[in-house]
């Protein structure tokens, strides 16, 4: 459920259609290190500058703005796929990659992300009052399945196209050998 929810392709790339936004709309790209600055701005401030980014065509954002609040997020050109992977384990980068120099770099986004870390290894107190690993108490705990994901997307406009272009290019993509062939 975690995954599905955290890990979703929405949710995913309208984290990235929000950072896009907040770096052009942020003064130098970035937040102030000023506290008093940054401590006025909340959920409210960039839901605000969103609004008004949409209604301007010339306020900095305007474009992600669009993205966000009228719903035309890029979609999914490709996620993680089991094949893929047994053929090249940065299987979606290199369709990435491919993608961004035929459509344009504007076009074209990539998500990554696996889990660091290990097992949730924390304590518990047991109903006689010893305190043990989760691990020790857990078997779901101790087998839980590390996270990854990776994604491209694709500006609507050029999903058609592009879904084209990687069916009939996937294998020739994805594969190194071919790769260093070229």
């Amino acid at each position: 459920m975690y995954s599905q929810v955290y890990f979703h392709s929405v949710r995913r790339i309208y984290d990235i259609h929000l950072k896009d936004f907040l770096v052009n709309w942020l003064e130098k790209g970035m937040f102030s290190i000023d506290v008093k600055y940054l401590l006025r701005i909340t959920d409210n401030e960039v839901t605000s500058a969103l609004r008004y980014a949409v209604i301007d065509s010339t306020s900095r954002g305007h474009d992600y703005a669009i993205r966000i609040i009228n719903r035309k997020h890029f979609k999914v050109l490709c996620q993680r796929n089991p094949d893929d992977i047994r053929i090249n384990p940065e299987a979606a980068f290199y369709i990435y990659e491919n993608a961004r120099n035929l459509f344009g770099k504007e076009n074209i986004r990539y998500d990554s992300y696996t889990q660091k870390g290990g097992t949730p290894d924390f304590p518990v107190l047991t109903k006689d009052n010893r305190i043990v690993s989760s691990l020790s108490l857990s078997h779901t705990l101790k087998n839980l399945p590390t996270i990854s994901v990776n994604y491209v997307f694709v500006k609507p406009d050029h999903y058609s196209e592009a879904s084209s272009w990687l069916s009939q290019n996937r294998r020739s993509i994805i594969d190194p050998e071919r790769e260093v062939e070229r």
